[in-house]
């Protein structure tokens, strides 16, 4: 078959073997397989998985190999490239409309998954492993580290956009002795969060990031501002209203630092199997996108790259979704868990690849007097 012959060639160029004997060998279990992925792979493949039409035991090496490779180039067709770059270019697909479908889908899809896969931070965003061995550790390793490189203080006022399920404004609350404003546009986390802060100076807001007049309807200005892991569904046509909603809600000495993945070239193109199953209406921003939306706003202060270690923190993840999932299994089928399994080991490989990058920038209005001291 001549699409078998295809998908041959394309493996064996990343030292992967159809059917081969290594354990990053796919093996193709069902013949349909073929013709089902070779006009549109990226999306297909994932189909396929999770109709388990195909195996791989170590599906995160298997992508390790196909991203580091071809760095993105000839996976996606080119039919499918144009079209997702028309879409992209005449849609804002992360109105605020649209931007609800992701908290629906993904993020309210039960606080029982993820607090089985996140373990006790309930932290969804890279961990930072530089001393840390456990996921945990990495987990508040990151929140020491954003704090100690916003140089927060106790009573300062933080603005967090995007505040998932509370974990850094408590971190930040409890250790920093700060007041927190979060901002969230998932009911499930927003209800988890307000149940995980209560009885320190945070208010947790059921809003929209641009919802500006509901989180800080009496126009203070903020010590620092924080977004972590909130950029990656803002959108090239919105980024620069968002950094326009931070600067008009910071105060001119503040530092504000923006925690995101990132992507190593500046297209309008997205994952087509990661857009429909797991973040619908995602973008990842690159450096280009962002520098260009902060000019005139912001100088930028620092960038940390620390993408290797979502490789690890994916990997933890998994671990944890795979342990618990006898817990699981009652409320969600096993096409949920080979489509989770799909996201989390794919992603890890792309990030071993550096296909995917973890940036954290900090930013300040006016520029630190006497030059800003960067952390790690």
């Amino acid at each position: 078959m001549w699409t078998e012959k295809w998908l041959r060639e394309f493996l064996n160029e990343a030292g992967v073997e159809l059917n081969g004997p290594r354990p990053f060998d796919p093996q193709i279990l069902d013949d349909r397989f073929y013709s089902k992925c070779y006009l549109a792979p990226s999306l297909k493949i994932g189909d396929a998985y999770m109709e388990g039409w195909w195996e791989c035991e170590q599906l995160d090496e298997l992508f390790f190999r196909i991203f580091r490779h071809y760095n993105h180039k000839g996976i996606h067709g080119k039919g499918q490239q144009f079209l997702q770059w028309l879409w992209n270019t005449f849609v804002n697909l992360q109105t605020r409309v649209r931007s609800i479908q992701v908290a629906e889908m993904h993020y309210n899809l039960g606080n029982d998954l993820y607090a089985e896969m996140l373990g006790q931070t309930m932290a969804y965003t890279c961990g930072y492993w530089k001393h840390a061995n456990t996921l945990e550790q990495s987990q508040y390793a990151k929140f020491d580290l954003v704090c100690r490189k916003i140089n927060l203080k106790e009573g300062e006022n933080v603005l967090e956009l995007g505040c998932g399920w509370g974990s850094f404004a408590k971190f930040a609350a409890e250790n920093y002795g700060c007041k927190v404003t979060g901002v969230n546009i998932s009911s499930e986390q927003v209800a988890y969060a307000t149940k995980y802060c209560a009885g320190l100076h945070v208010k947790i807001h059921f809003c929209d990031y641009r919802d500006s007049e509901v989180y800080n309807k009496d126009k203070i200005l903020f010590d620092k501002v924080v977004s972590i892991g909130l950029c990656e569904h803002i959108g090239p046509k919105n980024y620069r209203t968002f950094m326009e909603i931070v600067s008009q809600n910071i105060k001119q000495e503040g530092l504000f630092l923006l925690h995101t993945i990132g992507k190593n070239v500046s297209t309008l193109a997205v994952d087509p199997w990661i857009h429909k199953y797991i973040f619908p209406n995602g973008m990842l921003p690159s450096i280009k996108f962002l520098a260009e939306a902060k000019e005139g706003l912001f100088v930028l202060e620092d960038l940390h790259n620390f993408g290797a270690d979502y490789d690890k923190t994916l990997m933890a993840w998994h671990r944890n979704f795979v342990q618990n999932w006898p817990t699981l299994r009652s409320h969600y089928d096993e096409r949920f868990y080979r489509m989770w399994t799909f996201y989390l080991l794919s992603c890890a490989g792309g990030f071993r690849a550096r296909g995917m990058q973890l940036w954290q920038m900090v930013l300040s209005p006016k520029g630190v007097l006497g030059g800003y001291e960067s952390i790690r």
